[in-house]
């Protein structure tokens, strides 16, 4: 049974000190044949430089995927091309830096691929992202080439990303959402044996506005005229992550539930 650890979106400072404390523990205490972190808000708050990248991979993390950030660093752009297991959306424009989707092999030979699409709905401009969806499945068969598939739908509407839960049911071993940075309650297995959970949540501090601060973020509704630059909040963090069981050899999960570790938020586990 190959296990996973998915972990939210980083959210600066204080989501770098949650990963780095919290992924060697758990990937110990759960024996984790694999780790994918959210890095697009890692760079104090707004995409991800190349020392950051190094981070993440050092405290543990085999994949790391992106979002509507992606390119917020314009020293990240080599990474993009060069690094095999940093993913953008899939659904990027044509010719767009980097690569919306990867395959990773577990050290038990698992070929996993994880793929990135960003959602429609109060986003930017980007392709259809179920048509982008079923093009890389057109072109990439379970089995031939790859075991498992795992799909981070970095998306603001609910609706959009359960929909895409129920689109890739059967075909994706874990669909799970990112980009809204609060942990949704709905982590379960959907009828086809695909696991679904609508947002992971984030690896920052939770006193704030979806990572950023209070009065940066409250300055903006209360005086729309106000276009400032937000400021990561930057106390204690709490670690958001969800934990998935597969069945390597039918792509099947059998087991998804979440992980809260850290301030503010109930905690789920110890380490």
């Amino acid at each position: 049974m190959m296990k996973l650890l998915f972990c939210g979106d980083v959210v600066g400072k204080s989501g770098r000190k949650v990963i780095n404390d919290c992924l060697p523990k758990l990937k110990r205490q759960f024996a984790l044949d694999m780790i994918i972190v959210n890095g697009e808000n890692a760079a104090h708050g707004f995409g991800i430089s190349p020392k950051i990248y190094a981070e993440l991979c050092r405290a543990g993390a085999d994949v790391i995927t992106l979002g509507n950030h992606s390119f917020d660093k314009a020293d990240i752009f080599p990474i993009l091309e060069s690094e095999s297991n940093i993913i953008r959306p899939l659904n990027c424009p044509e010719n767009t830096i980097g690569k919306g989707s990867c395959l990773f092999t577990t050290p038990a030979g698992v070929r996993v691929a994880v793929v990135q699409l960003l959602g429609h709905i109060f986003m930017r401009a980007v392709d259809d992202p179920f048509a982008a969806m079923a093009n890389w499945l057109s072109m990439h068969t379970r089995g031939k080439d790859y075991d498992v598939l795992i799909v981070d739908f970095h998306a603001e509407a609910t609706a959009e990303k359960v929909g895409m839960g129920y689109f890739l049911d059967g075909k994706a071993s874990l669909v799970v959402g990112t980009h809204t940075h609060i942990p949704t309650a709905d982590a379960r297995i959907l009828p086809q044996k695909t696991a679904f959970l609508s947002d992971v949540g984030m690896c920052g501090d939770y006193n704030s506005v979806i990572g950023m601060g209070v009065e940066g973020a409250l300055s903006r509704f209360l005086s729309p005229e106000n276009k400032g630059r937000l400021q990561p909040a930057e106390n204690i963090g709490t670690f958001c992550a969800v934990y998935v069981e597969i069945d390597e050899t039918t792509g099947a999960a059998v087991k998804i539930f979440p992980i809260r570790i850290g301030a503010i938020l109930e905690n789920t586990h110890q380490i």
